[in-house]
């Protein structure tokens, strides 16, 4: 049954506006089951687009996870699917169970192997989302493909422009740096100019069942959030016990895995020497975990690796030898903090006005413009950091 209720006038024109394409175009709509993208959907056929829901079937729910509040498996999926009957509109799952495993799990294990703090949701963005669906819906003779994030995509004087969501509370920029040139040109945002409840309004106004449901909560395919059991599972005997070492040398306990900790930490270590202490640093060659006081958390500047750049100059090396000014933001938490590019050996290097706090390796550091501060220029995963005290 199609749909039969209208939304607020306003939210439709803003998702309208965001789209910005002729009447009567194709649309693919991904929808993985939640509230968010159900309505980019419901908007998208309302304003007049002929829209197609596709929803990926990203692992096995019952296998790899049993909790409220993930995505892209068992409940979702058929959300979806009754989201796409209601509003009218054909719907296709596509088994892409391979593809995730490959390029966002093992990616995730690895990743803390290697010492550091990965960030899935970015590498799911970055490969099946939006490569491999973007892909899918070029082959469905799709104008654009549509998302459920909160962000922006706004024409500029170069091209299309990637910006954080109208509403900072909601603002996903952080999660989807790694969004290329070309696949920027082809997506679309409907919802990155309204704030969450009037997104839910609407659900309700379109008469969604998935009005009132819970928003996807942590890492969709790790149980009860408990990474280094995933990780056991997935990387059995790799990570062996080790020493917890002070950053004067001092030996001072035993740890079960360096996959159980990440820089900044405090609890969990199991030590007690009289004053609070930090994971500073992880060694996992020497299966070492490596802590001292706060102030050893601070970075004076931090390099990158698989850099993205969507800013005005060539290219984001070019930006860097200029010295250029930008706001850097390390954690999707963080608000974005005043810095400059620079070139270490070749190597793209973010050099703080002030030092950071608790920066680590795997995660993003995603670059925005100081004089259109909600502009996304691009950035890179933290590839090591430089300690602001020696």
């Amino acid at each position: 049954m199609a749909l039969d209720l209208a939304p607020d006038l306003t939210v439709l024109d803003a998702a309208r506006a965001a789209t910005a394409l002729p009447q009567g175009a194709r649309v693919v709509a991904a929808m993985s089951g939640g509230v968010d993208s159900t309505v980019t959907a419901a908007l998208l056929s309302r304003a007049g687009y002929e829209v197609v829901g596709v929803t990926l079937q990203l692992y096995d729910h019952g296998a790899a996870v049993k909790k409220a509040g993930a995505c892209c498996a068992g409940q979702d999926i058929r959300d979806a699917r009754l989201a796409a009957e209601r509003i009218g509109i054909p719907h296709y799952v596509l088994d892409y169970e391979s593809r995730f495993r490959e390029s966002v799990i093992d990616d995730f294990a690895d990743a803390y192997l290697r010492g550091e703090t990965p960030i899935p949701c970015v590498r799911c963005n970055q490969t099946v989302k939006f490569r491999d669906l973007l892909d899918v819906a070029r082959d469905l003779g799709a104008e654009a493909l549509a998302t459920g994030h909160y962000v922006r995509r706004l024409d500029g004087p170069n091209g299309p422009e990637l910006h954080r969501a109208r509403d900072p509370a909601r603002d996903q920029s952080y999660f989807l740096f790694a969004t290329t040139r070309e696949q920027l040109a082809y997506l679309r945002f409907p919802l990155g100019d309204l704030p969450k409840p009037a997104v839910r309004e609407a659900a309700a106004q379109l008469g969604l069942s998935v009005a009132t449901k819970p928003d996807s909560q942590d890492i969709c395919f790790v149980p009860e959030g408990n990474y280094a059991t995933l990780i056991d599972k997935l990387r059995p005997n790799a990570a062996g016990r080790g020493e917890i070492v002070h950053l004067d040398g001092r030996v001072l306990g035993e740890h079960a895995g360096v996959t159980r900790f990440t820089v900044g930490q405090r609890r969990g270590l199991n030590i007690a020497v009289g004053e609070p202490l930090f994971v500073v640093a992880l060694d996992p060659e020497r299966r070492r975990v490596v802590v001292g006081p706060r102030e050893a958390l601070l970075t004076a500047e931090l390099t990158l690796k698989e850099t993205n750049w969507l800013g005005d100059a060539p290219a984001i090396k070019d930006a860097a030898s200029a010295g250029l000014p930008v706001l850097a933001r390390v954690r999707s938490t963080r608000e974005p903090a005043p810095a400059r590019l620079a070139l270490r050996d070749e190597a793209v290097a973010v050099v703080f006005d002030a030092p950071e706090d608790s920066v680590s390796p795997g995660q993003a550091c995603v670059l925005y413009a100081p004089d259109r501060p909600t502009r996304v220029l691009g950035g890179g995963f933290i590839a090591g950091a430089t300690r602001a005290v020696a």
